[in-house]
């Protein structure tokens, strides 16, 4: 799997967490730098982590199941692009809360990548270098929960449930690319 590949699928995965920095910037009254900053540190670092814990979970049974290997990631993939456009039709709305404080925050940067979790099971079944796999999903995962923080702060709630369909749908898109790889259905 290509370092592009893997640069897709972290802007896939931070859109949950570019929707919840929406929220918070939306919640704070005046933005300063150092907020951004911590809310970006936060979900790029769980982004990161996530993964890697991922990675070394699938590679203890990946022997196991490699044969299908693609069949897997496709379907973890597309079941996660599913429920991010799933939940960005959702009536449920976020607790925009400008708290930036651990409990709340690292309860945040959990549930903003859980799936990121699947991802890491999905590429210990890749020719992947790990490390500076996660360091490019956490780094994207980063700048773009900044981006969020500030475009919540100046524009509102308008682009959240946007932000969600289009990592879904990358997400399907990535996964149904190893899919078409895997039974060399692509015609490059």
């Amino acid at each position: 799997m290509s370092y592009l590949s893997v640069f897709i699928i972290g802007i896939g995965l931070s859109m949950d967490a570019f929707a919840v920095s929406i929220c918070k910037g939306l919640s704070m009254k005046k933005l300063a730098i150092k907020q951004a900053i911590i809310v970006g540190l936060y979900f790029g670092g769980f982004q990161a982590l996530m993964p890697l814990i991922g990675y070394f979970l699938g590679t203890s049974f990946e022997s196991k199941i490699q044969s299908v290997s693609s069949y897997v990631a496709f379907i973890l993939l597309a079941l996660i692009g599913a429920n991010m456009i799933k939940e960005a039709f959702s009536k449920e709305e976020l607790d925009e809360d400008a708290s930036l404080n651990f409990k709340t925050m690292v309860l945040l940067a959990i549930a903003t990548s859980i799936d990121a979790l699947a991802v890491g099971v999905s590429l210990a079944f890749f020719e992947v270098n790990i490390y500076p796999s996660i360091l490019i999903i956490g780094v994207t995962t980063f700048v773009i929960s900044i981006a969020g923080v500030k475009i919540g702060n100046v524009f509102g709630a308008k682009y959240k449930s946007k932000a969600e369909i289009i990592g879904g749908l990358i997400l399907i898109g990535m996964g149904l690319k190893i899919l078409l790889e895997h039974l060399n259905l692509l015609p490059f």
